[in-house]
C-alpha cells in the first residue's frame, strides 16, 4: 500500500460520529453559538452565490424546524437581510418549541427585520433555504414538516439545503415517503454517509463544504466509513508521457470481447481504450463475427478464435499489458468454460465486466471486477449489499471492486472505499459500462495498478458523461458520446493538474 498515491478528499462519516466529535469539541472549550453563526455566514455567502450565479432576484424564503439546522438558517438570514436581501420565514413550531440556539438566532432574525410566518401561510419565492430537519433525522415524514417539504418541492424553486435535505436518514439515505430535492446540499464539516445511500443521491444535488470553525484536529479525530475522492489531484495519477515512448510502452490491450449479436459492446470497450491512451488494442471474437465487426475503428485489431482453443490469446497475452475480459460474450455454458481457461491462463492485470463477471467462479488477484449493483448482488447470492459484504469480498478475493452506480463506490482490501459522486442520468444507457471497462484496461496497461486506476477510469467516464449531457442533454445521449467526450474530459482534468 505504501506506493499509492493520496486521492482520498472528504472523509465520508455517519451522522452520529458528526455528532461525537461536536460535543468532543464543545467540552473541551469551543462554543456551540459560534459555530451556528460561522456556519450561517458561510450559508448566507453561499446563497448569495447562488442567487448571483444563477441571476435570481435577491429573494430568500427559510423553511425552519425547531432544532439547531433552524437556527442556521435564522442566523443565516440575518445575514442576508443585513446584505440587502428581502427574506421571509416559515416556523414549524412556535418560538416556545424550538432549541435555546434556534430561539436566541430567530430573536437577531426579528430584530434585523426579517418577516416570520406559521400556521397555514406559507410564502415559497425566490431561493429556499432547508432548515427543516438536520442529520439526526429517523423514520417518516408526516404532518405538518410533510407538507412543507412536498409544497417546496412541487414550488420547482431553487432549494439549498443546511447539511442534509430534509427527510433523509444520514446513515442509511433511506426516505419515507419523501425528501427535499436540493439543488445543493451545504454539508457542516464532513459529508455524511447517507448522501450516498438509496434515496439520499436522489435528494443531494450537488454538494458544497460549509466550514463551521471546528478546529482540525478534531475532524481528524472523525472515524470515517469512506472517502470522497480528491478531484484536485485525481490528475496526478495520470500516466507520464515520455517523448520516446513507442505503442507497446503506450500499453497493449487484449480484449476477449463480443459474441454473435454482441458486437457493440466489444466495440465499445475497445474504442475507449484506444481513446484513454492504449498503443495497441487487440479484439478477440469468435469466428462467423467479421461481418458483424466490420464497421470497428481503423485502429482496432481484429483476430478470430476458434472455440476451445485459447491459444492465439495465451500467445498474445505474453506481450500485452492488460486484458479487458466480457464485455458482450454473452453466457452460454461453453463461453463458461472457455473464459475460465482464459482467464487462468493469462498472467497480466484483468479487468472483468459484465457476462464475464458471471461466468466465473474464481479471480485472479489484482483484477478490477467492475459490476453494478444488481451484477454484484447475483455475485455474492444475496438480495441486497452492505459496505461491509463488498469489503469482506474484495478482501477475500484480493481484486478491486467498481461498483457502478450514482454514485460509484470503489472497494480495494485492506483500504476504507472511495465514492465519486460524479457524472450524469444520461449515463444510464446500454454500453456505458463497456466503455468504462475499455478505460481502466488501458490505463491498467499504461502501468496504474488497482485502486489507481479504477478511481481515474471511473472519474474519467464521469467527467465525459457530465461533458455529453452538456453538449446534448441527458435524455439523448448514448454511450459513443462518452467516448466522444473523453477528450474534454482529459483536458479538463490535465488543466486542473498543471494550475
Amino acid at each position: 500500500m505504501g506506493g499509492m498515491k493520496k486521492i482520498e478528499g472528504y472523509k465520508v462519516i455517519s451522522a452520529s460520529e458528526m455528532r461525537r466529535i461536536e460535543k468532543l469539541s464543545i467540552e473541551k472549550g469551543a462554543s456551540d453559538e459560534a459555530y451556528m453563526l460561522k456556519a450561517a455566514e458561510g450559508i448566507a455567502g453561499r446563497a448569495e452565490a447562488f442567487i448571483l450565479e444563477s441571476e435570481l432576484e435577491k429573494s430568500v424564503t427559510l423553511l425552519v424546524g425547531k432544532g439547531n439546522n433552524g437556527g442556521d438558517a435564522f442566523a443565516a438570514g440575518t445575514f442576508l437581510l443585513n446584505r440587502g436581501f428581502q427574506v421571509e420565514a416559515y416556523h414549524t413550531v412556535a418560538s416556545g418549541e424550538a432549541s435555546p440556539l434556534c430561539q436566541r438566532f430567530e430573536r437577531d432574525y426579528i430584530e434585523a427585520g426579517g418577516e416570520l410566518h406559521r400556521g397555514r401561510d406559507l410564502p415559497l419565492k425566490g431561493l429556499i433555504i432547508d432548515g427543516l430537519l438536520g442529520t439526526g433525522f429517523k423514520g417518516k415524514l408526516e404532518g405538518k414538516i410533510l407538507d412543507v417539504v412536498q409544497k417546496a418541492n412541487n414550488s420547482k424553486l431553487p432549494i439549498l439545503a443546511i447539511d442534509i435535505p430534509s427527510g433523509v436518514d444520514g446513515d442509511s439515505g433511506e426516505i419515507d415517503p419523501v425528501a427535499i430535492e436540493a439543488r445543493e446540499t451545504l454539508f457542516l464539516g464532513l459529508p455524511k454517509v447517507g448522501f450516498f445511500l438509496n434515496g439520499g443521491y436522489n435528494s443531494i444535488g450537488k454538494l458544497c463544504a460549509i466550514d463551521f470553525g471546528m478546529e482540525l484536529h478534531f475532524i481528524h479525530e472523525a472515524q470515517p466509513l469512506a472517502y470522497l475522492i480528491d478531484e484536485k489531484r485525481i490528475g496526478e495519477l495520470l500516466p507520464p508521457l515520455k517523448r520516446t515512448r513507442h505503442k507497446y510502452e503506450a500499453g497493449y490491450v487484449i480484449a476477449l470481447a463480443g459474441s454473435p449479436g454482441m458486437a457493440g459492446a466489444a466495440m465499445l470497450a475497445s474504442l475507449a481504450a484506444l481513446r484513454t491512451g492504449a498503443g495497441i488494442v487487440r479484439l478477440f471474437y469468435p469466428e462467423g463475427m467479421e461481418g458483424e465487426l466490420a464497421s470497428s475503428p481503423y485502429e482496432l485489431i481484429r483476430t478470430s478464435y476458434k472455440w476451445g482453443d485459447p491459444s492465439k490469446i495465451f500467445e498474445e497475452g505474453k506481450r500485452a499489458s492488460a486484458a479487458l475480459i466480457g464485455p458482450g460474450v454473452g453466457r452460454e455454458k461453453e463461453m463458461r468454460t472457455f473464459v475460465q481457461q482464459v482467464v487462468g491462463g493469462l498472467e497480466m492485470p484483468c479487468v472483468i465486466d459484465a457476462d464475464g463477471l458471471l461466468l466465473l467462479k474464481e479471480f485472479p488477484e489484482g483484477a478490477i471486477l467492475t459490476p453494478h449493483y444488481r451484477e454484484m448482488c447475483t455475485l455474492l447470492s444475496v438480495d441486497s449489499l452492505t459496505q461491509e459484504l463488498c469489503q469482506k469480498f474484495v478482501d477475500k478475493n484480493r481484486v478491486t471492486l467498481v461498483l457502478k452506480g450514482a454514485p460509484t463506490w470503489i472497494y480495494h482490501p485492506d483500504i476504507l472505499p472511495l465514492i465519486i459522486p460524479a457524472g450524469d442520468p444520461g449515463m444510464a444507457t446500454a454500453g456505458t459500462g463497456d466503455v468504462l471497462t475499455g478505460m481502466i484496461a488501458a490505463l491498467v496497461a499504461q502501468k496504474l495498478r488497482g485502486r489507481e486506476a479504477a478511481a481515474l477510469g471511473v472519474y474519467l467516464h464521469a467527467l465525459a458523461g457530465e461533458i455529453a449531457a452538456e453538449k446534448m442533454t441527458s435524455y439523448d445521449m448514448i454511450a459513443s458520446d462518452l467516448i466522444e467526450a473523453l477528450p474534454s474530459a482529459f483536458q479538463r482534468v490535465l488543466a486542473r493538474t498543471t494550475r
